[in-house]
Protein backbone atom coordinates (compact mmCIF):
# COMPACT_ATOMS: atom_id res chain seq x y z
CA UNK A 1 0.00 0.00 0.00
CA UNK A 2 1.56 3.83 -0.97
CA UNK A 3 1.34 5.66 2.20
CA UNK A 4 -0.69 9.46 1.34
CA UNK A 5 1.76 11.69 0.30
CA UNK A 6 3.18 14.74 2.56
CA UNK A 7 0.03 17.24 2.99
CA UNK A 8 0.83 20.78 4.09
CA UNK A 9 -2.91 20.76 4.86
CA UNK A 10 -3.13 17.83 7.24
CA UNK A 11 -5.27 19.31 10.48
CA UNK A 12 -3.07 18.25 13.78
CA UNK A 13 -5.08 15.78 15.86
CA UNK A 14 -4.48 16.39 20.09
CA UNK A 15 -5.49 13.97 23.35
CA UNK A 16 -5.09 14.50 26.79
CA UNK A 17 -3.34 11.92 29.13
CA UNK A 18 -4.01 12.12 32.67
CA UNK A 19 -0.56 11.68 33.97
CA UNK A 20 -1.53 9.29 36.82
CA UNK A 21 1.27 7.11 38.68
CA UNK A 22 4.77 7.40 36.14
CA UNK A 23 8.19 8.67 36.61
CA UNK A 24 6.94 11.86 34.34
CA UNK A 25 4.99 13.58 37.08
CA UNK A 26 6.68 16.02 39.12
CA UNK A 27 5.32 15.55 42.53
CA UNK A 28 7.46 17.80 44.39
CA UNK A 29 6.25 20.79 42.29
CA UNK A 30 3.57 23.03 44.75
CA UNK A 31 1.35 23.18 41.80
CA UNK A 32 1.27 19.15 41.91
CA UNK A 33 -2.47 18.26 43.09
CA UNK A 34 -4.63 14.99 43.97
CA UNK A 35 -4.53 12.07 41.92
CA UNK A 36 -7.63 10.91 43.22
CA UNK A 37 -10.04 14.10 43.94
CA UNK A 38 -12.69 14.17 40.85
CA UNK A 39 -11.61 17.88 40.63
CA UNK A 40 -8.37 17.38 39.19
CA UNK A 41 -9.63 14.83 36.45
CA UNK A 42 -12.56 17.83 35.73
CA UNK A 43 -9.46 20.10 35.76
CA UNK A 44 -7.34 18.89 32.86
CA UNK A 45 -10.16 17.52 31.16
CA UNK A 46 -11.78 20.61 30.41
CA UNK A 47 -8.80 22.55 29.93
CA UNK A 48 -7.93 19.75 26.64
CA UNK A 49 -11.65 20.60 25.84
CA UNK A 50 -11.34 24.16 25.97
CA UNK A 51 -8.28 23.74 23.82
CA UNK A 52 -10.64 21.88 21.31
CA UNK A 53 -8.62 18.04 21.64
CA UNK A 54 -10.11 14.87 20.54
CA UNK A 55 -10.06 12.96 23.54
CA UNK A 56 -9.38 12.96 27.13
CA UNK A 57 -7.07 9.90 27.92
CA UNK A 58 -6.77 7.36 31.54
CA UNK A 59 -4.33 4.90 31.84
CA UNK A 60 -4.83 1.79 34.17
CA UNK A 61 -3.41 0.35 36.93
CA UNK A 62 -4.77 -3.06 38.06
CA UNK A 63 -2.29 -3.81 40.71
CA UNK A 64 -0.01 -1.59 42.97
CA UNK A 65 3.79 -2.58 41.53
CA UNK A 66 6.22 -3.72 44.23
CA UNK A 67 10.28 -3.15 43.89
CA UNK A 68 12.40 -5.17 46.48
CA UNK A 69 9.18 -6.75 48.05
CA UNK A 70 7.62 -3.26 48.86
CA UNK A 71 5.54 -1.15 47.20
CA UNK A 72 6.80 1.46 44.94
CA UNK A 73 6.72 4.55 46.05
CA UNK A 74 4.86 6.09 42.69
CA UNK A 75 2.30 4.10 43.04
CA UNK A 76 1.10 5.06 46.90
CA UNK A 77 -1.91 7.15 45.56
CA UNK A 78 -3.61 4.59 43.76
CA UNK A 79 -5.44 4.65 40.51
CA UNK A 80 -9.43 5.07 40.37
CA UNK A 81 -10.86 2.75 37.61
CA UNK A 82 -11.54 4.77 34.04
CA UNK A 83 -14.90 3.96 33.42
CA UNK A 84 -16.29 5.21 36.54
CA UNK A 85 -14.30 8.48 35.89
CA UNK A 86 -15.02 9.13 32.72
CA UNK A 87 -19.19 8.69 33.22
CA UNK A 88 -18.50 11.44 35.90
CA UNK A 89 -16.64 13.55 33.26
CA UNK A 90 -19.15 13.10 30.57
CA UNK A 91 -21.47 15.08 32.85
CA UNK A 92 -19.17 18.20 32.76
CA UNK A 93 -18.01 18.26 29.59
CA UNK A 94 -19.62 18.56 26.00
CA UNK A 95 -17.64 17.81 23.20
CA UNK A 96 -14.26 16.25 24.39
CA UNK A 97 -13.97 12.15 23.51
CA UNK A 98 -13.64 9.70 26.68
CA UNK A 99 -10.63 7.25 26.32
CA UNK A 100 -10.29 4.24 29.25
CA UNK A 101 -7.52 2.14 29.08
CA UNK A 102 -9.10 -1.31 29.83
CA UNK A 103 -7.51 -4.84 30.08
CA UNK A 104 -8.00 -7.37 27.30
CA UNK A 105 -6.87 -10.47 29.08
CA UNK A 106 -9.00 -9.66 32.53
CA UNK A 107 -12.61 -8.71 31.36
CA UNK A 108 -15.42 -10.14 29.26
CA UNK A 109 -16.56 -8.90 25.80
CA UNK A 110 -20.26 -9.00 27.08
CA UNK A 111 -19.87 -6.93 30.47
CA UNK A 112 -17.09 -4.27 28.98
CA UNK A 113 -19.10 -3.80 25.61
CA UNK A 114 -21.93 -2.75 27.48
CA UNK A 115 -19.98 -0.60 29.76
CA UNK A 116 -18.20 1.27 26.74
CA UNK A 117 -21.74 1.62 25.13
CA UNK A 118 -23.35 2.68 28.20
CA UNK A 119 -20.74 5.56 28.11
CA UNK A 120 -21.24 6.04 24.58
CA UNK A 121 -24.92 6.96 25.35
CA UNK A 122 -24.34 9.40 28.41
CA UNK A 123 -21.66 11.02 26.77
CA UNK A 124 -23.51 11.28 23.45
CA UNK A 125 -21.06 9.31 21.41
CA UNK A 126 -17.53 10.16 22.61
CA UNK A 127 -16.44 6.88 24.29
CA UNK A 128 -13.24 5.42 23.06
CA UNK A 129 -11.40 1.89 24.56
CA UNK A 130 -7.85 2.10 24.57
CA UNK A 131 -6.89 -1.82 24.75
CA UNK A 132 -4.10 -3.20 26.63
CA UNK A 133 -3.01 -6.92 27.24
CA UNK A 134 -1.39 -8.25 30.55
CA UNK A 135 0.56 -11.69 30.08
CA UNK A 136 1.56 -10.69 33.76
CA UNK A 137 1.06 -13.58 36.66
CA UNK A 138 1.60 -10.82 39.10
CA UNK A 139 -0.73 -8.68 38.03
CA UNK A 140 -3.14 -11.49 37.45
CA UNK A 141 -3.15 -12.67 41.12
CA UNK A 142 -5.68 -10.15 41.48
CA UNK A 143 -7.90 -11.96 39.71
CA UNK A 144 -10.01 -15.11 39.45
CA UNK A 145 -7.70 -16.35 36.06
CA UNK A 146 -4.53 -15.42 37.45
CA UNK A 147 -1.75 -15.67 35.02
CA UNK A 148 -3.27 -17.97 33.13
CA UNK A 149 -2.48 -16.77 29.74
CA UNK A 150 0.52 -17.28 27.51
CA UNK A 151 2.22 -14.03 26.47
CA UNK A 152 1.88 -15.72 22.98
CA UNK A 153 -1.66 -15.58 22.92
CA UNK A 154 -2.65 -12.28 24.58
CA UNK A 155 -2.95 -10.64 21.33
CA UNK A 156 -5.38 -13.35 19.77
CA UNK A 157 -7.67 -13.25 22.39
CA UNK A 158 -7.62 -9.42 22.20
CA UNK A 159 -8.38 -9.60 18.50
CA UNK A 160 -11.18 -12.19 19.75
CA UNK A 161 -12.44 -9.75 22.05
CA UNK A 162 -12.93 -6.52 20.12
CA UNK A 163 -14.26 -8.67 17.74
CA UNK A 164 -17.00 -9.85 20.26
CA UNK A 165 -17.33 -6.25 21.09
CA UNK A 166 -17.96 -4.99 17.67
CA UNK A 167 -20.60 -8.52 17.29
CA UNK A 168 -22.68 -6.73 20.44
CA UNK A 169 -22.57 -3.27 19.16
CA UNK A 170 -23.58 -4.30 15.89
CA UNK A 171 -26.66 -6.69 17.09
CA UNK A 172 -28.61 -3.92 17.54
CA UNK A 173 -29.54 -1.97 14.51
CA UNK A 174 -29.54 1.69 13.89
CA UNK A 175 -33.51 1.86 13.78
CA UNK A 176 -33.47 0.37 17.18
CA UNK A 177 -33.85 -3.08 16.39
CA UNK A 178 -32.16 -6.16 18.22
CA UNK A 179 -30.85 -9.75 17.36
CA UNK A 180 -29.60 -12.29 19.11
CA UNK A 181 -25.94 -12.63 18.93
CA UNK A 182 -23.62 -15.50 19.37
CA UNK A 183 -19.85 -16.44 19.07
CA UNK A 184 -18.08 -19.42 19.39
CA UNK A 185 -14.18 -19.60 18.78
CA UNK A 186 -11.17 -19.78 20.61
CA UNK A 187 -11.17 -17.94 23.54
CA UNK A 188 -15.20 -16.78 24.19
CA UNK A 189 -18.10 -18.93 23.93
CA UNK A 190 -21.71 -16.45 24.47
CA UNK A 191 -24.58 -16.31 23.41
CA UNK A 192 -27.66 -14.58 24.00
CA UNK A 193 -28.98 -10.41 23.65
CA UNK A 194 -27.15 -7.38 24.41
CA UNK A 195 -29.37 -5.16 26.55
CA UNK A 196 -28.06 -1.74 24.93
CA UNK A 197 -29.44 -0.09 21.83
CA UNK A 198 -26.93 1.03 19.28
CA UNK A 199 -25.13 4.01 20.83
CA UNK A 200 -24.43 7.55 18.90
CA UNK A 201 -21.43 7.03 16.94
CA UNK A 202 -22.09 3.31 16.39
CA UNK A 203 -18.65 1.65 17.95
CA UNK A 204 -16.92 3.57 20.33
CA UNK A 205 -13.09 4.23 19.04
CA UNK A 206 -11.23 1.36 19.68
CA UNK A 207 -7.43 2.66 20.47
CA UNK A 208 -4.38 0.17 20.89
CA UNK A 209 -0.82 1.06 22.41
CA UNK A 210 1.92 -1.12 21.18
CA UNK A 211 5.14 -1.34 19.34
CA UNK A 212 5.57 -5.05 19.01
CA UNK A 213 5.13 -6.58 15.77
CA UNK A 214 2.15 -8.08 17.48
CA UNK A 215 1.04 -4.91 18.48
CA UNK A 216 1.41 -2.96 15.06
CA UNK A 217 -0.23 -6.01 13.51
CA UNK A 218 -3.47 -5.75 15.71
CA UNK A 219 -3.78 -2.06 14.92
CA UNK A 220 -3.40 -2.69 11.33
CA UNK A 221 -6.36 -4.64 11.99
CA UNK A 222 -8.49 -3.68 14.59
CA UNK A 223 -7.57 0.10 15.91
CA UNK A 224 -8.80 3.30 14.66
CA UNK A 225 -6.06 4.73 16.82
CA UNK A 226 -2.76 3.35 17.82
CA UNK A 227 -0.52 5.12 20.83
CA UNK A 228 2.96 5.12 20.35
CA UNK A 229 6.21 5.96 21.89
CA UNK A 230 8.15 7.21 18.73
CA UNK A 231 9.43 11.22 19.60
CA UNK A 232 11.71 11.54 16.79
CA UNK A 233 11.38 12.61 13.17
CA UNK A 234 13.04 9.52 12.03
CA UNK A 235 11.45 7.04 14.15
CA UNK A 236 7.70 8.50 13.80
CA UNK A 237 8.42 8.75 9.80
CA UNK A 238 9.65 4.51 10.09
CA UNK A 239 6.65 3.36 12.67
CA UNK A 240 4.09 5.41 10.35
CA UNK A 241 5.29 3.72 7.46
CA UNK A 242 5.60 0.74 8.52
CA UNK A 243 1.95 0.73 10.46
CA UNK A 244 0.10 2.39 7.26
CA UNK A 245 1.15 -0.06 4.64
CA UNK A 246 -0.25 -2.64 6.63
CA UNK A 247 -3.80 -1.86 6.69
CA UNK A 248 -4.64 -2.53 2.78
CA UNK A 249 -4.53 -6.33 3.20
CA UNK A 250 -7.38 -5.79 6.15
CA UNK A 251 -9.03 -3.27 3.38
CA UNK A 252 -8.62 -0.37 5.30
CA UNK A 253 -7.20 3.14 3.75
CA UNK A 254 -4.45 5.22 5.63
CA UNK A 255 -7.00 7.97 6.97
CA UNK A 256 -8.77 4.48 8.72
CA UNK A 257 -5.78 4.07 11.63
CA UNK A 258 -4.71 7.77 13.91
CA UNK A 259 -0.92 7.23 14.21
CA UNK A 260 -0.98 9.52 17.87
CA UNK A 261 2.63 9.69 19.84
CA UNK A 262 3.22 10.06 23.58
CA UNK A 263 4.63 13.46 23.42
CA UNK A 264 5.70 16.30 26.35
CA UNK A 265 6.23 19.52 25.80
CA UNK A 266 8.40 22.32 28.08
CA UNK A 267 7.95 25.96 26.86
CA UNK A 268 9.89 29.33 27.15
CA UNK A 269 9.49 32.98 26.07
CA UNK A 270 13.22 32.12 24.68
CA UNK A 271 14.77 28.52 23.80
CA UNK A 272 17.35 29.08 26.65
CA UNK A 273 14.84 29.36 28.91
CA UNK A 274 12.43 26.12 27.59
CA UNK A 275 15.94 23.92 27.86
CA UNK A 276 16.70 25.40 31.63
CA UNK A 277 12.97 24.77 32.52
CA UNK A 278 13.14 20.95 30.59
CA UNK A 279 16.40 20.29 32.58
CA UNK A 280 14.84 21.40 35.95
CA UNK A 281 12.23 19.34 35.54
CA UNK A 282 14.28 16.22 34.63
CA UNK A 283 15.88 16.79 37.90
CA UNK A 284 12.94 16.83 40.05
CA UNK A 285 11.31 13.51 38.05
CA UNK A 286 14.39 12.00 38.61
CA UNK A 287 15.45 11.99 42.25
CA UNK A 288 18.62 10.12 44.00
CA UNK A 289 15.89 7.55 44.92
CA UNK A 290 14.58 6.93 41.66
CA UNK A 291 17.81 7.42 39.84
CA UNK A 292 19.10 4.25 42.16
CA UNK A 293 15.62 2.47 41.61
CA UNK A 294 15.94 2.85 37.88
CA UNK A 295 19.50 1.13 38.02
CA UNK A 296 18.27 -1.42 40.52
CA UNK A 297 15.97 -2.40 37.72
CA UNK A 298 18.56 -2.86 34.91
CA UNK A 299 21.25 -4.36 37.04
CA UNK A 300 18.56 -6.75 38.94
CA UNK A 301 20.44 -6.26 42.11
CA UNK A 302 19.82 -4.32 45.53
CA UNK A 303 22.22 -1.10 44.90
CA UNK A 304 21.24 0.93 47.94
CA UNK A 305 24.59 0.98 49.40
CA UNK A 306 25.50 2.86 45.61
CA UNK A 307 26.04 6.55 45.85
CA UNK A 308 23.29 8.16 43.13
CA UNK A 309 26.03 10.74 42.57
CA UNK A 310 28.52 8.31 42.06
CA UNK A 311 29.84 5.73 39.46
CA UNK A 312 28.64 2.85 38.41
CA UNK A 313 28.51 -0.68 39.19
CA UNK A 314 31.54 -2.23 37.71
CA UNK A 315 29.78 -5.45 37.04
CA UNK A 316 27.33 -7.03 34.80
CA UNK A 317 23.47 -7.38 35.32
CA UNK A 318 21.92 -10.62 36.25
CA UNK A 319 18.68 -9.76 35.78
CA UNK A 320 15.91 -10.56 38.23
CA UNK A 321 12.28 -10.51 37.32
CA UNK A 322 11.26 -10.58 40.80
CA UNK A 323 12.97 -7.34 42.25
CA UNK A 324 10.33 -5.42 40.47
CA UNK A 325 6.88 -6.59 39.85
CA UNK A 326 3.96 -5.00 37.81
CA UNK A 327 6.19 -3.36 35.68
CA UNK A 328 6.96 -3.46 31.88
CA UNK A 329 10.25 -4.48 31.20
CA UNK A 330 11.57 -3.29 27.45
CA UNK A 331 14.98 -4.19 25.52
CA UNK A 332 18.24 -6.49 27.26
CA UNK A 333 19.32 -5.13 30.48
CA UNK A 334 22.99 -5.86 29.71
CA UNK A 335 22.80 -4.14 26.92
CA UNK A 336 21.37 -0.96 28.61
CA UNK A 337 23.81 -1.80 31.32
CA UNK A 338 26.60 -1.50 28.94
CA UNK A 339 24.98 1.84 26.94
CA UNK A 340 24.60 3.73 30.08
CA UNK A 341 28.23 3.69 31.51
CA UNK A 342 29.58 4.11 27.95
CA UNK A 343 27.50 7.31 28.16
CA UNK A 344 28.64 7.73 31.91
CA UNK A 345 32.47 7.47 30.64
CA UNK A 346 32.20 9.25 28.22
CA UNK A 347 30.67 12.22 29.32
CA UNK A 348 31.42 11.84 32.99
CA UNK A 349 28.34 11.54 34.15
CA UNK A 350 27.59 9.52 38.01
CA UNK A 351 24.38 7.59 37.77
CA UNK A 352 21.75 10.49 38.40
CA UNK A 353 23.25 12.62 35.81
CA UNK A 354 23.03 9.06 33.13
CA UNK A 355 19.94 8.12 34.21
CA UNK A 356 18.64 11.61 33.02
CA UNK A 357 20.32 11.99 30.14
CA UNK A 358 19.22 8.56 29.19
CA UNK A 359 15.69 8.71 30.06
CA UNK A 360 14.72 12.21 29.41
CA UNK A 361 11.02 12.54 28.05
CA UNK A 362 11.36 16.21 26.62
CA UNK A 363 9.58 15.64 23.32
CA UNK A 364 9.38 19.29 22.27
CA UNK A 365 11.11 22.10 24.50
CA UNK A 366 11.10 25.60 22.85
CA UNK A 367 9.05 28.88 22.35
CA UNK A 368 5.99 28.59 22.00
CA UNK A 369 6.75 29.56 18.06
CA UNK A 370 9.27 26.90 17.79
CA UNK A 371 6.96 23.82 19.41
CA UNK A 372 4.02 24.45 17.09
CA UNK A 373 6.36 24.78 14.03
CA UNK A 374 7.73 21.55 14.85
CA UNK A 375 4.38 19.66 15.70
CA UNK A 376 3.50 20.69 12.76
CA UNK A 377 6.09 19.72 10.66
CA UNK A 378 5.92 16.06 12.17
CA UNK A 379 2.36 15.72 11.06
CA UNK A 380 3.32 17.10 7.34
CA UNK A 381 5.94 14.84 7.21
CA UNK A 382 3.79 11.88 8.21
CA UNK A 383 5.63 10.89 11.37
CA UNK A 384 2.44 11.34 12.91
CA UNK A 385 -1.46 12.51 12.67
CA UNK A 386 -1.47 13.67 15.99
CA UNK A 387 0.05 13.99 19.64
CA UNK A 388 -1.19 12.53 23.04
CA UNK A 389 0.41 15.02 25.57
CA UNK A 390 1.54 13.61 28.72
CA UNK A 391 1.68 16.73 30.95
CA UNK A 392 4.48 16.70 34.00
CA UNK A 393 1.84 18.21 36.46
CA UNK A 394 -2.04 17.31 37.69
CA UNK A 395 -4.03 19.21 37.17
CA UNK A 396 -2.33 22.33 35.26
CA UNK A 397 -0.07 20.91 33.59
CA UNK A 398 -1.89 21.65 30.01
CA UNK A 399 -3.01 25.28 30.75
CA UNK A 400 0.16 26.61 29.14
CA UNK A 401 0.18 24.40 26.01
CA UNK A 402 -3.54 25.21 25.38
CA UNK A 403 -2.93 29.32 26.38
CA UNK A 404 0.04 29.76 24.12
CA UNK A 405 0.64 26.45 21.69
CA UNK A 406 -3.05 25.96 20.54
CA UNK A 407 -3.88 29.97 18.97
CA UNK A 408 -0.63 29.41 16.88
CA UNK A 409 -1.81 26.32 15.43
CA UNK A 410 -4.99 27.34 14.55
CA UNK A 411 -2.94 30.80 12.91
CA UNK A 412 -0.78 28.65 10.91
CA UNK A 413 -4.00 26.43 9.57
CA UNK A 414 -2.75 23.32 11.08
CA UNK A 415 -5.71 22.62 13.91
CA UNK A 416 -9.60 23.38 14.15
CA UNK A 417 -11.07 26.86 15.50
CA UNK A 418 -13.79 24.73 16.48
CA UNK A 419 -15.29 20.96 16.89
CA UNK A 420 -17.74 20.35 14.00
CA UNK A 421 -19.00 17.53 15.02
CA UNK A 422 -20.43 16.16 18.50
CA UNK A 423 -19.40 12.40 18.36
CA UNK A 424 -15.46 11.26 18.92
CA UNK A 425 -15.44 9.91 15.63
CA UNK A 426 -15.81 13.04 13.77
CA UNK A 427 -13.09 14.73 15.68
CA UNK A 428 -10.89 12.56 14.36
CA UNK A 429 -12.58 12.01 10.94
CA UNK A 430 -13.22 8.43 11.35
CA UNK A 431 -16.59 7.20 9.72
CA UNK A 432 -19.11 5.38 11.49
CA UNK A 433 -19.43 1.41 11.03
CA UNK A 434 -22.41 0.19 9.28
CA UNK A 435 -24.73 -1.34 11.34
CA UNK A 436 -25.41 -5.00 10.22
CA UNK A 437 -28.31 -5.79 7.56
Amino acid sequence: MTVRARNSHKEIHLAAHFPGVNSTTVWADPRSRSQIAFSSFEHLARTAERGLFDFFFLAEGLRLREHKGRIHDLDVVGRPESLTLLNALAAVTERIGLAATVNATFNEPYELARRLATLDHLSGGRAAWNVVTSSDAFTGENFRRGGYLDRADRYTRAAEFVAVARELWDSWTPDGLSRPFAHRDQHFDIAGEFTVPRSPQGHPVVIQAGDSGEGREFAARAADVIFTRHGTLEDGRAFYADVKARLAKYGRSADDLKIMPGVTVVLGDTAAEAQERAAEIRRQQVSPQNAILAVEQIWGTDLSSYDPDGPFPDFDPEPDPSLTQGRTRRGDSVATAEKWRALSRQKGLSIRQTVIEASGRQSFIGTPEAVAAELETFVRQDAADGFVLVPHLTPGGLDEFVDRVVPLLQERGAFRTEYRGATLRSHLGLTEPGGKG
